[in-house]
This record gives C-alpha cells, sequence and structure tokens, in this order.
C-alpha cells in the first residue's frame, strides 16, 4: 500500500472456512420472490400480471427514473403472485413471485451484443442498464448511473477486490475461477471512460488471487495492473480504496468522481463483461454462506429471489440454533429475522453465529478512552457524535458531519465499553432525513 488511510482497525478474517471453497451452482428453487427494488434509487413497477408465463431473462420490473435498474425473471415460470413480501432490509416490499416451470427457457431478446472492442461506449452502457447491473459489493448503486455520473471526469479506474470484511470469500473465488471475465469488464470501462490503464486492487490476504490475475494478464499488461494492499478494514470502502491506490482524498459530501477516480467491484466487472458477450442480465450471484452455526460453509452461485432459507439448506443446514443471522459481513451486514426474505442483487455473503457470538451488551459504558476516534476512517469523532445523539442534539451532530459516517463498523468493533455507536448513526441519520421532511434542521 503506497497511500495508508487514517483509521481502520484489523479483525480476525474467518475466511478459512470457505477460501479454497469453489463456487458451487445452487438449482433454482420452485418459487422465487423478486422485490420491485434490490438498489438504491426508485424503486421499479412491476410489467407482469398474475399468471402471465415470463421467460428467463424477461424483464417483470422497470422505472424511468434514471436512479434504478430493472427486475428480470431469473427462473422461467408463472407469475404467481404481485404483492408484498418480506425483504432482507427488514422490511416489507411489493415484489412478483414466479413458479418455476423447470424449463430455464431464455427470453429470445437475449442475445450476445458483441465485445467492448465491437461496441460503442454509449452501446455499452446500454447494455450494462438493460442488464439490470449494480454495485455487488454490497451497496447496489445501479452501475449504469454510477458510470455516467463520471463520464468526462474520471483519470483512474480502480476495480475493488479487496473484500475487507471477515467471513466473506465471494469476491476471492470469482476473482480465481473467472479472471478472464474480470479483464474483459476492465476493458469495457476502459473504453466507456477513455482510458489506457486501469488498476485490480486486492488485499494481500489474497495472494492466489493476485498471481491468478497477474497470469491472466497480456505479457504487456494490456494497460491494467494488479495492486496488492496491505489487509486492513475498511479499505474495500470506495473512498479508503482511493486514498490507498492514488493517495487522492474525496472531499466531505462529494463522489469519487470529483478526484478523478471510479470504483466497481470486482464482481461487478465480471458481470459486465457477461452482459455484453451473453446478452444475460442478472439473474444470480455468488454468496458465501458461513459462521459458527452452519454446519458446512460453502460459496453458492445462487439464482436472485432464492428464500435465505433454502439457501442455508444447501450448505447443511444449521449445526445448532442461530443466534444471529446476517447478510453480508459482521462489520456492515443487515441482521435477518426471517428467512423466507430473498437473496437479492446485494447478498454477497448469509452468515449465523452460534449463542453467544455478538451479543450485544446491556447497559454500554464511554470509559473515555478514544480508540474510536483513531479507528474512525473518515476522522469523525464517534464519541461526541454518540453522546449528541443520545441527547437528541440532531444540530451538533449535523455540524460534526454525522452524514459522512460511512458506518463500516470499525468504532464499534473497537470500542471496550461496547456501546452502540453505528447504530446511534444510523438513528441520528433518520432522525435528520424525517426533520428534514418537516422543514426543519
Amino acid at each position: 500500500m503506497i497511500f495508508p488511510f487514517q483509521g481502520g482497525v484489523h479483525p480476525e478474517g474467518h475466511k478459512d472456512a470457505t477460501r479454497q471453497k469453489p463456487i458451487e451452482p445452487l438449482p433454482p428453487p420452485a418459487r422465487v420472490v423478486l422485490p420491485v427494488s434490490m438498489h438504491i434509487g426508485a424503486p421499479c413497477e412491476p410489467v407482469v400480471k398474475v399468471g402471465q408465463h415470463v421467460l428467463l431473462g424477461e424483464k417483470i420490473a422497470v422505472s424511468a427514473s434514471p436512479v434504478s435498474a430493472p427486475i428480470h425473471a431469473s427462473v422461467s415460470g408463472t407469475v404467481a403472485a404481485v404483492e408484498v413480501c418480506p425483504h432482507p432490509n427488514g422490511g416489507r416490499m411489493l415484489s412478483v413471485v414466479l413458479e418455476n416451470d423447470g424449463a430455464d427457457a431464455p427470453h429470445p431478446d437475449i442475445r450476445p451484443f458483441g465485445s467492448a472492442e465491437t461496441l460503442t461506449a454509449e452501446e455499452l452502457i446500454a447494455v450494462v442498464r438493460e442488464a439490470g447491473l449494480v454495485g455487488l459489493g454490497g451497496a447496489a448503486f445501479p452501475t449504469h448511473t454510477k458510470i455516467a455520473s463520471g463520464l468526462g471526469k474520471v483519470d483512474t479506474l480502480i476495480v475493488n477486490g479487496a473484500e475487507c470484511e471477515p467471513y466473506i470469500t465471494s469476491d476471492h473465488r470469482v476473482m480465481l475461477e473467472t479472471p478472464e471475465e474480470i479483464l474483459g469488464g476492465v476493458r469495457a470501462l476502459m473504453k466507456i471512460y477513455g482510458l489506457e490503464s486501469a488498476v485490480i486492487a486486492v488485499e494481500t490476504n489474497k495472494p492466489d488471487a493476485v498471481e491468478t490475475l497477474r497470469r491472466t494478464l497480456p505479457r504487456r499488461g494490456d494497460g491494467v495492473r494488479v495492486a496488492p494492499l496491505a489487509t486492513r478494514y475498511p479499505q474495500g470502502a470506495e473512498k479508503q480504496l482511493i486514498r490507498a491506490v492514488t493517495g487522492r482524498e474525496v472531499p466531505p459530501g462529494a463522489l469519487p468522481a470529483a478526484v478523478g477516480a471510479a470504483v466497481f467491484n470486482v464482481d461487478t466487472v465480471a458481470s459486465i463483461h457477461r452482459a455484453v458477450t451473453t446478452g444475460m442480465p442478472l439473474l444470480r450471484r455468488v454468496v458465501t454462506v458461513s459462521g459458527s452455526a452452519v454446519s458446512n460453509p460453502k460459496n453458492l452461485s445462487v439464482r436472485i429471489g432464492t428464500p435465505l432459507r433454502a439457501v442455508f439448506e444447501a450448505t447443511g443446514g444449521f449445526r445448532e440454533q442461530p443466534f444471529k443471522i446476517i447478510m453480508g459481513g459482521p462489520m456492515m451486514g443487515v441482521a435477518q429475522h426471517n428467512l423466507d426474505a430473498p437473496v437479492v442483487k446485494g447478498t454477497n455473503a448469509l452468515l449465523a453465529f452460534s449463542r453467544g457470538e455478538g451479543k450485544p451488551e446491556k447497559e454500554p459504558v464511554c470509559i473515555r478512552c478514544g480508540r474510536c476516534v483513531s479507528a474512525c476512517p473518515m476522522r469523525l469523532l464517534p464519541v461526541y457524535l454518540y453522546h449528541y445523539e443520545q441527547k437528541n442534539m440532531l444540530a451538533e451532530c449535523e455540524r460534526m458531519r454525522v452524514s459522512d459516517c460511512i458506518e463500516c463498523g470499525s468504532c464499534s468493533y473497537i470500542c471496550p465499553g461496547r456501546l452502540h455507536l453505528v447504530h446511534s448513526f444510523r438513528t441520528a441519520k433518520q432522525k435528520l432525513r424525517e426533520a428534514r421532511k418537516r422543514g426543519g434542521n
């Protein structure tokens, strides 16, 4: 790492359970549930009706908003319902329920578009938009919108293979098993931005991925280089990765394009290549299933819309009743209380932990050690933000830039008093949003 970022922590990796496990395809379930929103931005509107037969890859929900991504049928079959269903965000959302006919009959519009060499930049962006691609690192921001926001501004393309969250190895396996697809996607993005070079950033706890990618590169590199980075959390966050690779600091409230950078997750990049060369939209994703309560941890390729319960059952189920289930990593993931919720585009991991692990402190106490301040990669003052939120002093929270918190969890992880810091910051942000809606501060 040439430009270390400030703060961060070194949580134990826990990746050994799955790092050597090749990606296994999980057969599609009898029924898939497809929420009309699996992305940041405007939800889609269903364009199918109950009883209608749909084909694999057919659009079932769309939106005219520029910040949105269409939803496609991940199996062929019949629309069984358009109704409100559990969503892994903890709430409920309008969803299209499909009964799988087992045929996987593709829609006739699905066909290869060519390659990065044969298509124009505008055509490549259109393919990305129509494929419903979103950031697969967990944020799920529509990829075509992100690309468009950087046109004419970006001079540095960074492919994010850091995967710094403990337990998760899905991106690691993608780098080992489909390096050609990653490089194909990199070339597509380089053409879109008109760049001659790009960087694939990988943490050094994945030496085999670094070697595989380097071995796959053309002899002259094709303008693409692999940058090994020292292992450190949250290296995979956009602003920290840009700092680590380029030394540039993204200003508070600004996007990466403000400093001429664009960052895309490594599996997102591979998905761009597949969309261009096969025409198939985003229908599946790689999910790491791990944790102390999981019988046989695995990396699975899962159809989007598959119930979480079916994914855990594919690993042999639970070795004991889990105390906590998380979608995503233990640092930033979302706790799950309903296994009927489906895998969505942003699901990169499902973790289940035994009783006692991660148990919250009932009466947390700040001992004023200041370790949270040292750990914050955004240079915030978590202990002050916490106390202000507890006293509902929202103006002070805003003045101390709570909106810049990336909710990485470094402060909560390092806190010996076990304060519920990140939870407090999320609450403060929500209170501020509600205050603005009411016209207050």
